[in-house]
């Protein structure tokens, strides 16, 4: 273990995808890497636009995490060298935490032999996230479709992404916090309205696994929060209410927001016409906004074991993240 540097690649995520409120989680083509080794004493190693603030001493989620896995296995490794680098922007319901969760987990398991099983690990990080959703969609890869036991235990089902799905993100140039976003909910809801999102949260789980893509214009309408998060993204529910004239499958809030998410067929002729309604329509509110393609990841994180040789040098994060770039 001494000798061992571990590098864990961990997808993005977008949760409730409209009416799966808590519940429906899909990886995406987005990603953040954590790299680490035993030290003699911690340091991190941060890069990235991304990393800006994030502490750099034991308060460190990752640190935290890591040291919660070695517990849970009966081992102590106290010290650690903790590298991380990602392109998941933080506080933008793309789950930035979700991932630095499974990527700390995973890394910290593979880093003493793997002793925790892939359902330990999901437990742990539903536990730390609060909800099973993003952390299920960056740990498993694809689609999940989950449900949290009372706070005792989550069960979930993966679905595998159509081939021809694909995503389109506009991300706006501020943040907002989880908290804020759920302190914008009511705390009851009437009848209907739950009967609307269960219907609806049906029908996309049906529609996703079953590729009937047609449906998912319908089955992405939700009662449940959308409508309340609204006000905190000016022109959300324009976007929400009309992307499908442009060419959008179906839209939504991902997660807690501000990032708007639209679905598409690969092949469609009028992406670019999406594209442009989306900027131009955040535009309009004064708000700036970064869009991205992106395709729903199939894969969970993937783990690179190095074992250093003496008098070698192993090869460092941002030379690995540069050689898969290349």
């Amino acid at each position: 273990m001494n000798n061992r540097r571990v590098i864990v690649k961990v997808p993005a995520s977008t949760a409730n995808l409209g009416p799966g409120f808590d519940t429906l989680g899909m990886a995406l083509s987005l990603y953040a890497w954590v790299e680490m080794s035993v030290a003699e004493h911690t340091v991190f190693r941060l890069y990235g636009d991304e990393m800006t603030g994030i502490p750099e001493d034991k308060s460190n989620l990752i640190y935290k995490v890591a040291q919660l896995v070695f517990k849970e296995a009966g081992v102590q490794v106290p010290e650690l060298d903790i590298a991380m680098y990602s392109n998941i922007p933080l506080t933008r319901g793309l789950g930035s935490s979700a991932s630095a969760i499974v990527g700390a987990l995973v890394a910290a398991n593979a880093l003493i032999g793997s002793p925790l099983s892939d359902d330990k690990l999901f437990q742990m990080a539903t536990a730390l996230e609060g909800h099973p959703d993003n952390v299920g969609a960056s740990l498993f890869g694809g689609i999940v479709v989950s449900a949290w036991r009372d706070g005792e235990r989550a069960d979930y089902v993966r679905l595998e992404p159509h081939e021809k799905l694909e995503a389109l993100v506009a991300i706006p140039s501020f943040q907002l916090s989880t908290e804020k976003a759920r302190h914008a909910l009511p705390k009851q809801i009437s009848m209907q309205d739950a009967v609307f999102n269960v219907s609806r949260s049906s029908l996309l789980v049906a529609a996703l696994a079953s590729g009937e893509l047609g449906l998912i214009r319908h089955a992405m309408r939700d009662c449940l929060h959308q409508p309340y998060r609204a006000a905190l993204i000016p022109g959300m529910a324009e976007i929400l209410d009309k992307a499908a004239d442009y060419g959008a499958l179906g839209a939504a809030l991902s997660g807690a927001g501000p990032t708007l998410i639209a679905f598409v067929e690969s092949d469609s002729p009028r992406k670019q016409e999406l594209e442009h309604f989306l900027l131009e329509t955040l535009k309009q509110e004064g708000i700036e906004a970064q869009t991205l393609w992106l395709k729903p990841c199939a894969e969970g994180p993937s783990v690179t074991i190095e074992q250093a040789k003496a008098g070698t040098k192993s090869l460092g994060l941002l030379e690995r993240i540069r050689g898969e770039a290349v």
